[in-house]
Formats: structure tokens, C-alpha cells, sequence
């Protein structure tokens, strides 16, 4: 069961990274960001820029949202301030960069549907997408994580 973030100071280090708000939200986020890195790696990138941009985006944050999730999980953080408002910044930027390539990309499948770019596509397009609506809730997943660290953050 999820518990609340009022414990003051308190930063949860093992298993208990899986039973905490915000640290639960860790594991959707990975899953949600590995599922639109494979959407948007499976589709025709075209045009090239803005594609490149959303998979940059979503390999960076895969990348240091796993390896924020193991700093907690070994316990490595020693239950500074510091950490709590080191994963503030994360998340709020992580979830800044998300929003910022979710635009994008749903402005890329728009594009896509107009006019003669859908012939032929009609596979991509799908794929395009799935991208875009978990590309929007792993944004929503990383808001509702800033939130809720902020919150703890406060509490130190």
C-alpha cells in the first residue's frame, strides 16, 4: 500500500522506494518512456529533426530515471536535503523536456495525416500515434512526480 508523503525528512532507501509517493511513480515512468522510445524508433522518422529530438529526449530520461531509481533503491542518497531537491529539479526538468517533445511529436502525426503524406503510411501513422498519447502520459506521470517531490522537499 502506498503511503503518504508526510514523513518529514524522510527519504525512503530500498524496497521502500516501491511502497512511497512519489517513488511508486518510478516503474510507469520507465515502462510508459520505454514504450514511446520503441514507438518512435519503429516509425519512419520523418522529418528527421524532430523525431532524433523526441528519442534524445526519451533515452536521456530512461536513462537517469533508472539510474535514479537505483541510487534510491541501494540507499545511496543518506538522507540529505540535498537529494530531495536534487529529484525536484530532475523530474520537473524531465518533465519539461517531455512536454516539449510531445508537442512535437504530435505536431509530426498531424503533419502526417494531411494530405497524400498518409498513403501508403497508414502503419506509421498508427504507430505515430501510440507514441504520442504515452509520450503525453509519461509527461503526466512526471508532473504528477515533481508535485509530489515537491511536496516532500518541503517537509525537509
Amino acid at each position: 500500500m502506498a503511503t503518504n508523503t508526510g514523513q518529514m525528512g524522510y527519504l525512503p532507501r530500498g524496497g521502500a522506494i516501491f511502497s512511497t509517493i512519489p517513488d511508486i511513480f518510478y516503474l510507469p515512468e520507465l515502462v510508459f518512456g520505454g514504450l514511446v522510445l520503441s514507438l518512435v524508433a519503429s516509425t519512419l522518422v520523418y522529418p528527421p529533426n524532430p523525431q532524433a529530438y523526441v528519442i534524445s529526449v526519451a533515452i536521456f530520461c530512461f536513462l537517469i530515471t533508472f539510474l535514479w531509481l537505483l541510487i534510491f533503491a541501494c540507499g545511496s542518497h543518506h538522507n540529505r536535503s540535498s537529494w530531495a531537491t536534487a529529484d525536484v529539479a530532475y523530474h520537473g526538468f524531465a518533465a519539461l523536456l517531455y512536454l516539449s517533445a510531445s508537442v512535437l511529436l504530435a505536431y509530426i502525426t498531424i503533419f502526417l495525416s494531411s494530405g497524400t503524406a498518409l498513403d501508403g503510411i497508414l502503419h506509421i501513422y498508427k504507430l505515430d500515434i501510440a507514441a504520442v498519447v504515452f509520450s503525453f502520459l509519461t509527461t503526466l506521470l512526471y508532473v504528477i512526480h515533481t508535485i509530489f517531490s515537491a511536496i516532500r522537499w518541503k517537509s525537509f
